[in-house]
């Protein structure tokens, strides 16, 4: 990152935000970039290393085993101190490592020393044989995490970028979905397309999920082969820098059925009321229950469902079709700096098990909105869910729907003070749904 004087001056603004935000005191702050860990075999391998998001976010730079220490009592110019590992010889010779720049990590301890009196918090990777203050510590991560929420410019510049690149891994996916593929030709055309568009590598594990396996919420492409008429269900994103595009689309290989179309018609709705409810100020829980509520009317509506929307939600009948939360925030990394808002206690209903944040959006949020709906048989053969919904459900039209799978969309919005900005706008959605 910090290449040129607009990425300095970008990294010393979020060292000044995050100091800006640490709870009063004189404890110094260290964050540690983690190390590589072995696979299980002896192969002299590694799982891909990544620096831990706290550490990234401030350093500016992957290094493993690396320590970014800060001393507010410090000069200035002194306060930020970055320790990098030496780069052995075979690390030069096996894996073509060059030195990252900063102070010898054999100066640590000493550094380390002159400061034994005082109080020390960690927010990155554990660092071996560093005491820290547990209750401190947890206070220091609330704030951090909470500091960097909001994205800065040179984040959201980055967070375009590798939405330009999914965008164009989703376009190349298009021509390949058709009755007779596998869901796992259908993932290497999708990365594929956004190694092509600029990515460095996928933000997560992409999920590529056909008919039944369209209703598992983390599907691993496998080699099953799409049949005429079915869901299939693609979320991934390409990674660029660290920065993480997160989207979903759903298409039918060949002709939807009426069934199909009204349902994806419902989750595209609700998923773009949503999105408009993406305003400053906005409580993310009423935004993800007015979303549920919206889904449970569709429902209804198609005669999946009985009663009134608001009551079913009351009554959380929704999450026998919608499962999870409406979304969370996503940048450096697919659930970054997600979570409640500082002081909050985690909402008891089981309902919001799976929501991902509880707080008010902020300018420079940026968060995925997903609703979706599913006929995942775990769910919807539980004996205890259909007798507790007996007269809620229409049963005998879910047992004909059981193989269907699900429709989940999803998009990347901004929260600025104009309203919401859909940065995956360019990804189609709306003729998904109407046969490839």
């Amino acid at each position: 990152m910090n290449e040129n004087p607009a990425d300095l001056a970008s990294l010393n603004a979020r060292r000044l935000r995050i100091a800006d935000a640490l709870p009063p005191g004189d404890a110094v702050l260290l964050a540690g970039a983690g190390t590589p860990v072995p696979l299980p075999e002896e192969s002299d391998q590694t799982y891909p290393f990544r620096s831990h998001a706290h550490y990234y976010y401030l350093a500016g730079h992957e290094c493993a085993g690396g320590l970014l220490a800060y001393d507010p009592q410090a000069p200035a110019a002194e306060q930020w101190v970055s320790f990098v590992p030496a780069v052995t010889e075979a690390g030069q010779i096996w894996e073509g490592r060059t030195q990252t720049p900063g102070r010898p990590l054999a100066d640590f301890p000493q550094w380390l020393e002159a400061r034994r009196h005082r109080t020390l918090v960690s927010i990155g990777a554990p660092i071996p044989g560093v005491a820290t203050d547990a209750a401190l510590n947890s206070a220091t991560l609330e704030a951090v995490r909470h500091a960097r929420r909001p994205k800065d410019q040179m984040e959201i510049a980055l967070a375009r970028r590798a939405i330009a690149a999914t965008a164009v891994g989703f376009e190349a996916i298009r021509a390949h979905l058709r009755p007779g593929v596998t869901e796992r030709s259908l993932q290497i055309e999708l990365e594929a397309g956004f190694f092509r568009g600029g990515g460095t590598r996928t933000g997560y594990s992409t999920i590529v999920g056909s008919g039944p396996n369209s209703a598992v919420l983390h599907f691993e492409p496998s080699s099953r082969i799409v049949r005429e008429g079915e869901f299939v269900l693609v979320d991934a994103g390409a990674e660029l820098d660290r920065y993480t595009a997160d989207v979903t689309r759903t298409y039918v290989a060949g002709t939807p059925n009426p069934f199909q179309r009204d349902l994806y018609q419902v989750v595209l709705e609700a998923e773009e009321r949503a999105i408009r409810r993406c305003v400053v100020g906005a409580e993310w829980k009423d935004i993800h229950f007015a979303a549920a509520h919206d889904l449970t009317a569709g429902l209804v509506a198609m005669g999946v469902l009985r009663g009134e929307p608001a009551s079913l939600v009351e009554q959380e009948a929704h999450t026998l079709f919608f499962p999870h939360g409406i979304g969370h925030l996503v940048g450096l990394g697919v659930r970054d700096a997600s979570g409640r808002q500082p002081g909050r206690t985690r909402d008891p209903r089981p309902s919001l098990q799976s929501l991902r944040l509880d707080l008010p959006l902020a300018a420079g949020y940026l968060v995925t909105v997903e609703p979706g709906i599913y006929f995942i048989p775990a769910l919807l053969n539980d004996a205890a869910r259909r007798s507790r919904f007996a007269h809620q459900v229409r049963w005998e039209l879910v047992d004909q729907h059981l193989a269907l799978g699900g429709v989940r969309i999803e998009d990347n919005v901004l929260i600025t003070p104009e309203g919401p900005d859909v940065l995956t706008s360019a990804i189609p959605k709306s003729e998904s749904c109407r046969g490839l």
